[in-house]
């Protein structure tokens, strides 16, 4: 395999996922603007989500697709926003106005909720679907921490400003390379990885 078109408009994700797939001597190109429509998320699971995704832009682009679906699980929220996370604030707005009201949203619902009742952890869950469809490889990964009580740092984006990791510092206070090295997409591509050698 050559090279995989990454099932997302986030240029973010394609550089995370790129950075360690790169090193395989796959490719990673943008899904761009294939002209297809984005199908409907609506599985229950991070799983059934990201086969929805693999599969549709499998076989509307006749070519191997890795798809990803991603979000954060907050413990004392029962595990919410989950597969909600990307509009858990609605659906309008840019990215990063999404993103801010997405934050907002978490730390009015944890208002009150004591520091060691605000765990949390990012999960990633990476698919492949060939052309045809069929899945040539799955896998998970997580990023555990808990939530702050306000955003910090500039680097990453979505909730990577409120969850504090076990050093202290937030996801978005991690620079690329240490994220990379401990994020859920990189644990997730790591445990990718000797599926793809298979």
């Amino acid at each position: 395999m050559k090279s995989l078109v990454i099932a997302t408009s986030n240029p973010h994700k394609v550089e995370e996922i790129g950075a360690v797939l790169g090193q395989l001597g796959i490719q990673c190109l943008p899904l761009g603007d294939a002209g297809i429509p984005e199908p409907e998320e609506d599985g229950a699971t991070f799983e059934e989500n990201a086969r929805i995704k693999a599969v549709a832009y499998a076989k509307a682009l006749g070519r191997t697709v890795l798809a990803d679906d991603s979000g954060l699980e907050v413990d004392a929220l029962g595990g919410a926003p989950g597969v909600h996370s990307a509009y858990y604030a609605g659906k309008g707005g840019a990215r990063a106005e999404r993103d801010a009201a997405n934050n907002a949203k978490l730390l009015k619902a944890l208002e009150g909720v004591a520091d060691e009742r605000r765990t949390a952890r990012f999960v990633c869950v990476l698919c492949i679907a060939r052309p045809d469809g069929t899945i040539l490889a799955e896998s998970r990964g997580t990023f555990d921490g808990a939530i702050g009580h306000a955003p910090r740092g500039a680097n990453g984006f979505g909730y990577d400003p409120l969850l504090v990791l076990p050093d202290g510092r937030t996801s978005a206070e991690l620079s690329s390379e240490e994220k990379n090295a401990r994020s859920h997409r990189g644990n997730a591509l790591r445990l990718l990885v000797p599926k793809l050698r298979g």
